[in-house]
């Protein structure tokens, strides 16, 4: 089977789509430009769909090159039958592919290969056909000065039968699918660690059937153990392995089949067991990885698609006790306009001076909008701002600040606040995140901004991978403002990458805004390839040409200028024009390379051009009288927002300075196998509280009680 055929099988995709789709990405197009604008070569594949097939067109690539390496090593060792590179040839599974190379792997000494050399596979030979009683006889054969006793030459030839238990594919194919039926993972406490390791207690004396352990149970039972809390092991009974074994090699009741009986025991114990426990547990930590990773991709798209609050001017409060609250002032697209700091809280207690700057600030700069980092005094300084009386409406929002002292120390914000420090950098972040959450959050390590579960734990190459690719399709699926975008956000952009977003800034700063499309391609090395993956993705608000604040692309301004022709129109007129657009037929547009997908995207965006498709930014409000773990009352019912979702539930934050957690079973008043069905992040939520622990820091709410 080709790959087209293989992925278009596992994947259950029609084969024309998996074939145009790879041929398109072999030629350098972007998964967000492919789903957006290339549905009729893909049969309107999405971006899921489109990564899953470059995810295991990967694979199946390095699983060709490892079959490669391997019948070139057992052809240079002159091993290498046809029946044996037939075999190889159609393997379809990593495991049986090395399962077939074990015997040629090129090992060091074994216990096997010193018996050999010793002279006592023929011994080993006579055993394993089980029809000797006389061993001993047969044994004292073999002696000499490497041999010394009866017992050394049978010990040899065991340990040549053990290995050749162990190399046998149809045993390993056995054994390995008993693990995988059967295999429990148990853990237990290790030595005098009972107290140091309280953390893990759930997990001291544990066990569970493998296929049937969830990947968060998974992550912490392998965390226990990497920090040395917790002995693990992974495997089935015992007995069940050896009687596989013993049914495949077993033969007669000879004292040769005695020793062969000890060799298959030996094999198991030694060999077998602990390279199919460490293939399952490698397997159980990819799939856990696997599974963590995705909880985090979904909650990342979320966050990075919060609706924004827009370009409205900006005051930011970072809050705190001591060291004063940081506050600063941010015009319409952003930009620093002021800064101070005020004292409203314990030790200083300068409420007046705090309400007449603060008041001073939101005159002077016509503030809009208050937003409050939900840190330290967080609810304490909400609290406060909202009896402050303005001259004119001012919105007040709690603002997760996560990542944001990530981002106050980067790089990337020394470059652009140089003579600013980290406390005003933080306000800033802050701010800007309430403006525009997206143009904000891809500034930062994704793995830093807190909505992951066990992401410390996981492949974190696999992980900044995904999470990369996730922030990509956010910013494709919104778009951005060539010219007011930072080459942060331009990176992600389809086609562009550090190197071009950073040219598009330098030109923009050297010859002003961009007045349509056309002249990004005047930006050095932004060549034909590049502006046709990206030019879709970017905005122009107010330039020459009315569509370049749509993502329609430009190769097709044609069919909408034709559109606009023959129902008597200019491009602008038509543009938000409900009746006039739909007064054209869109068959009448189809052509061998654009049909109706692509039509009635080019239709919805007419209708809508330059729409956010993230919403609006909503106001909320925590419980008044409710800032901290010892305000919470078993019983009380109270709003709060998710703030992260994992497997086993979502932790909601109800403006205490620690979130609590929903747990799936209480999410709803039915059975729930994913949280993210009924639940999504920065979802408004009523809670009942159920449990307060707080010694432990530890809160458990409940939804379905309310």
């Amino acid at each position: 089977m080709t790959h087209t055929n293989i992925i278009s099988s596992r994947l259950n995709l029609p084969f024309r789509g998996v074939e145009n789709t790879l041929e398109l990405l072999k030629e350098g197009a972007t998964i967000p430009f492919i789903a957006r604008y290339r549905k009729e070569r893909t049969g309107s594949l999405d971006e899921l769909q489109i990564g899953d097939i470059q995810k295991l067109m990967q694979k199946l690539v390095e699983f060709d090159d490892r079959k490669a390496t391997i019948l070139k090593s057992i052809e240079e060792q002159g091993k290498l039958s046809p029946e044996l590179k037939s075999k190889i040839e159609s393997c379809h599974t990593l495991s049986e592919l090395e399962d077939l190379y074990l015997p040629y792997k090129p090992k060091r000494k074994t216990r096997a290969s010193m018996a050999k050399e010793k002279g006592l596979e023929p011994l080993a030979d006579i055993l394993v056909k089980q029809t000797e009683n006389n061993v001993e006889g047969r044994a004292a054969r073999f002696l000499n000065e490497e041999v010394p006793s009866v017992e050394d030459a049978l010990q040899g030839a065991r340990d040549i039968i053990a290995e050749w238990v162990n190399e046998d594919t149809v045993a390993r194919t056995q054994v390995r699918n008993l693990f995988s039926r059967t295999a429990l993972i148990h853990s237990k406490v290790a030595r005098n660690k009972e107290e140091e390791g309280k953390k893990f207690r759930d997990y001291f004396s544990f066990d569970e059937k493998l296929n049937r352990a969830p990947s968060h149970r998974i992550l912490a039972i392998f965390r226990g153990e990497e920090e040395g809390f917790l002995r693990v092991s992974i495997q089935p009974e015992e007995e069940d392995a050896l009687h596989i074994l013993n049914r495949i090699f077993l033969e007669g009741n000879s004292a040769a089949t005695h020793q062969v009986e000890l060799a298959i025991k030996d094999a198991y114990k030694r060999l077998l067991r602990p390279a199919l426990e460490t293939e399952f547990r490698n397997q159980a930590k990819d799939k856990a990885d696997e599974e963590a990773i995705q909880v985090f991709s979904e909650n990342l798209e979320q966050l990075l698609l919060t609706p924004p609050l827009g370009q409205k001017p900006v005051l930011a409060i970072d809050p705190g006790y001591r060291t004063g609250c940081k506050v600063v002032c941010l015009d319409r697209q952003g930009e620093l306009l002021a800064n101070t700091t005020i004292y409203p809280h314990p030790p200083q207690m300068s409420k007046m001076e705090a309400e007449s700057k603060i008041r001073d600030l939101v005159h002077k700069y016509k503030i809009e909008a208050v937003a409050i980092g939900n840190g330290t005094a967080g609810r304490e300084t909400e609290d406060w701002i909202r009896k402050i009386s303005f001259s004119m409406p001012i919105q007040v929002y709690m603002v997760n600040e996560n990542g944001a002292s990530i981002y106050s120390a980067s790089a990337v914000a020394r470059e652009e606040f140089p003579d600013h420090d980290i406390t005003v950098r933080g306000a800033v972040s802050i701010g800007r995140r309430l403006m525009d959450p997206l143009a904000e959050l891809v500034k930062i390590d994704a793995k830093s901004i807190g909505v992951g579960q066990y992401q410390h734990d996981v492949n974190q190459s696999s992980l900044k991978q995904r999470l990369d690719r996730v922030v990509e399709l956010c910013v494709n699926q919104v778009g951005v403002n060539l010219n007011t975008a930072s080459k942060h956000i331009l990176t992600y952009i389809s086609g562009l990458g550090p190197s071009l977003a950073q040219n598009i800034v330098d030109f923009r700063r050297e010859n002003g805004p961009f007045k349509n499309r056309i002249a990004l391609k005047k930006v050095p090395r932004l060549g034909a390839k590049a502006f046709e993956q990206a030019a879709g993705f970017l905005r122009i608000k107010e330039g020459t040409n009315p569509l370049d604040n749509s993502a329609v692309h430009p190769e097709s301004y044609g069919i909408v200028k034709q559109m606009a022709k023959d129902i008597g129109n200019s491009v602008g007129d038509i543009l938000g024009n409900e009746k006039a657009l739909k007064t054209i037929s869109l068959s009448n547009y189809v052509n061998k390379t654009v049909g109706l997908p692509t039509l009635k995207d080019i239709q919805s965006e007419l209708l809508k051009p330059g729409l956010d498709p993230r919403g609006e930014a909503k106001l909320f409000q925590f419980a008044q009288g409710v800032h901290s773990i010892e305000d919470l009352r078993i019983g009380m019912v109270i709003p709060g927002l998710v703030t992260n979702i994992t497997n086993f539930g979502a932790f909601v934050d109800v403006g205490v300075k620690q979130d609590g957690l929903v747990h799936i079973s209480q999410l709803a008043n039915r059975y729930v196998s994913n949280p993210t069905d009924v639940v999504k992040l920065n979802q408004e939520v009523e809670v009942k509280v159920m449990e307060v622990d707080i010694e432990r820091n530890r809160i458990n709410l409940s939804m379905k009680a309310v």
